[in-house]
């Protein structure tokens, strides 16, 4: 859902890219991956104690979407604190916690939370047992995890230098500004296609867009503490007119 959101939806994406949201490279998104693990899990919880069957599962969506929005915090932190990578940015939503949860998105988790329950989990059992009578079918099973593994390796190393980088320049790099900003420079290389182009190091491409990244995000602040130097500028003189 979210893919073909922001394929044809998405303001932040006007050339209509297939963007995976998460830290992969390929299609895999293992935060949604854990948290439909955990959905299958409270999906069995007993709420009979609770005799209005509305409630039951009323209560049992806000126990999923806290467990998913406790997943998504811990993901989120992991990142930050680990990688010096901001996945995603809440930090203009309402009530959020780091940037990395609120309590809008967790109304989100709540309603696919119910949506799983009734269009998903009863199906789950269904499709375990058709596989177990079809292990023919475990060769797709290998191969998609096989180029996830492929997919996970090549996406840690690129984590990895951008983690040397963000520690180099004591930032926190917004790994989706990156990804938007790598987007934009190569749509600019293709336009100006030169021939020594394809001979040009991966390693100094990923390197240039890193600075660029960089030279942005030193732009953006700067131009904040003007705004709001200014802003303290113009209190500061009706204060002294008054």
């Amino acid at each position: 859902m979210e893919l073909v959101f922001r394929r044809f939806f998405s303001k932040a994406n006007p050339e209509h890219k297939w963007i995976n949201p998460g830290f992969l490279v390929g299609p895999y998104l293992p935060l949604y991956g854990f948290s439909l693990c955990s959905l299958f899990l409270m999906a069995q919880i007993d709420v009979s104690f609770i005799e209005n069957p509305i409630i039951q599962k009323i209560v049992l969506f806000i126990i999923m979407a806290i467990v998913v929005t406790i997943i998504e915090y811990i993901a989120g932190l992991i990142f930050i604190k680990g990688m010096k990578i901001k996945l995603w940015d809440y930090s203009k939503e309402w009530k959020n916690i780091q940037g990395i949860i609120c309590p809008l998105f967790s109304v989100f988790w709540a309603v696919l939370s119910a949506i799983y329950y009734f269009l998903i989990h009863p199906y789950i059992m269904d499709s375990l047992y058709w596989l177990a009578d079809h292990l023919s079918f475990s060769f797709v099973v290998g191969f998609f995890y096989g180029v996830f593994i492929i997919d996970f390796s090549y996406s840690m190393n690129l984590l990895s230098r951008i983690r040397e980088f963000a520690t180099e320049n004591q930032i926190i790099v917004r790994y989706e500004l990156l990804k938007e900003s790598i987007r934009k420079k190569n749509l600019e290389m293709k336009e100006k296609r030169q021939f020594l182009l394809p001979l040009r190091s991966i390693n100094t491409t990923f390197t240039e867009n890193l600075k660029s990244y960089l030279e942005k995000e030193q732009n953006k602040l700067r131009a904040e503490y003007l705004q709001k130097k200014e802003q303290v500028q113009q209190k500061l003189d009706k204060i002294k007119k008054s």
